[in-house]
């Protein structure tokens, strides 16, 4: 089983920042793609960022230049650092990682999804 704990969110005035924290644990053999998603009230899921293991990122286009997505493969903790916040995003943060779990004779793949963590951004 492998589990994904966020933490980091919280209350900010526009114009500031955040770091949000995702660790990864459990039976993991290795871990492919990590990312953020937001869910806001009313709103569907929507992806925020994500980054593989090789290094490549993918951002919204609303957070380009204002967030940025990294991660740390030996600790299998992936980091949103999220600069010049705005009030519209004001959201619930959730972690995603699509995980290679098990042993290597016995090994499974699937997609985890954390808590998620409140992001209010006042103005």
């Amino acid at each position: 089983q492998v589990q994904l704990v966020e933490s980091g969110g919280g209350l900010v005035q526009a114009g500031g920042s955040l770091r949000l924290s995702c660790a990864a644990s459990g039976s993991i053999l290795s871990i492919n793609v990590m990312g953020w998603y937001r869910q806001a009230p009313g709103k569907t899921r929507e992806l925020v960022a994500a980054l593989t293991g090789g290094s490549s990122t993918n951002y919204a286009d609303s957070v380009k230049g204002r967030f940025t997505i990294s991660r740390d493969n030996a600790n299998n903790t992936v980091y949103l650092q999220m600069n010049s916040l705005k009030p519209e995003d004001t959201a619930v943060y959730l972690c995603n990682a699509d995980v290679w779990s098990g042993t290597y004779l016995r090994k499974s793949r699937r997609g985890y999804w954390g808590q998620g963590t409140q992001v209010t951004v006042s103005s």
